[in-house]
């Protein structure tokens, strides 16, 4: 019988683990662990395994996970992965998406949508919300940097929130 490689073995774990690094550009390792739930200890080999290989780069300094070695952080796309970690345990599939979502994905047989509200560009992120979408196309999880942001977006059924990029706390709000 022959003898299998690792890659062989882990082959579906190490294609997903480089697809989301491919589709996200970095990932902390908090967050990386938290979308693989029950399964942290064979990720983080699969990791430092990747790492060996010069398949993905790994930053001590910002215990975070690169596609290329000179890559910085999107600070946006850092906030949508930890609103995406929270749905991880019933999430069936999620990507990047088109502007202005960060990220869409599939859960509970619901469509959600990530979206990035920047302070002072929630008429502009609004207007492209609704130049780009129907009512019917899924829920949305609008990030706002301040909690006082959400008076000032008219969306029907939005679900708001704050992250807190370092730690990963993430804080959920629902316009009365």
């Amino acid at each position: 019988m022959p003898t299998k490689t690792r890659e062989q073995i882990y082959r579906q774990e190490v294609e997903s683990l480089l697809r989301d690094i491919s589709t996200y550009q970095c990932i902390k390792r908090e967050q990386w662990l938290r979308l693989y739930p029950g399964r942290e200890g064979k990720t983080e080999q699969i990791l430092a395994y990747l790492v060996n290989q010069g398949r993905i780069f790994y930053r001590t300094d910002r215990d975070t996970y690169y596609c290329q070695p000179k890559f910085d952080h999107d600070p946006e796309m850092m906030a949508a992965l930890w609103v995406l970690t929270d749905f991880a345990d019933k999430c069936e599939y999620h990507s990047t998406d088109a502007y202005p979502s960060k990220i869409v994905f599939f859960a509970d047989g619901e469509t959600y949508e990530i979206v990035y509200v920047p302070w002072d560009k929630e008429t502009l992120i609004l207007h492209a919300m609704r130049m780009r979408y129907d009512d019917d196309c899924g829920k949305k999880i609008l990030i706002v940097e301040e909690v006082s942001q959400i008076e000032k977006i008219d969306l029907d059924d939005a679900i708001f929130c704050t992250v807190d990029i370092d730690t990963g706390e993430v804080q959920y709000y629902k316009k009365e």
